[in-house]
């Protein structure tokens, strides 16, 4: 990994984390932890692109009570949706969202 693909990383992680919204923050920001270092590079575009949607559209689309537009609807939303669990249960929140 170059030093660049490091930075980048370490960016995304954080954009992940730093929303400003807290709920979107407590999925994203573990989710990027947990994955974004094995994404190729195709996949760090659109997670990119991702973080640019509106917090509340985002998290909407997340939880499900808002459809996900098919240019988001993708593989890596796909486990985002299921990873939000995962996020709940390590915060011991059961609520799943």
């Amino acid at each position: 990994m170059t030093d660049m693909d490091d930075a980048r990383l370490k960016k995304l992680r954080f954009r992940a984390w730093r929303r400003g919204f807290r709920e979107a923050d407590l999925i994203l920001g573990p989710f990027a932890d947990k994955h974004v270092s094995a994404f190729s590079p195709a996949e760090l575009d659109w997670f990119e692109v991702m973080l640019e949607v509106p917090d509340q559209d985002l998290y909407r689309w997340i939880v499900g009570t808002a459809p996900t537009p098919p240019e988001f609807d993708t593989e890596i939303m796909n486990r985002i949706k299921e990873f939000r669990f995962e996020a709940h249960a390590i915060r011991g929140d059961d609520r799943g969202g």
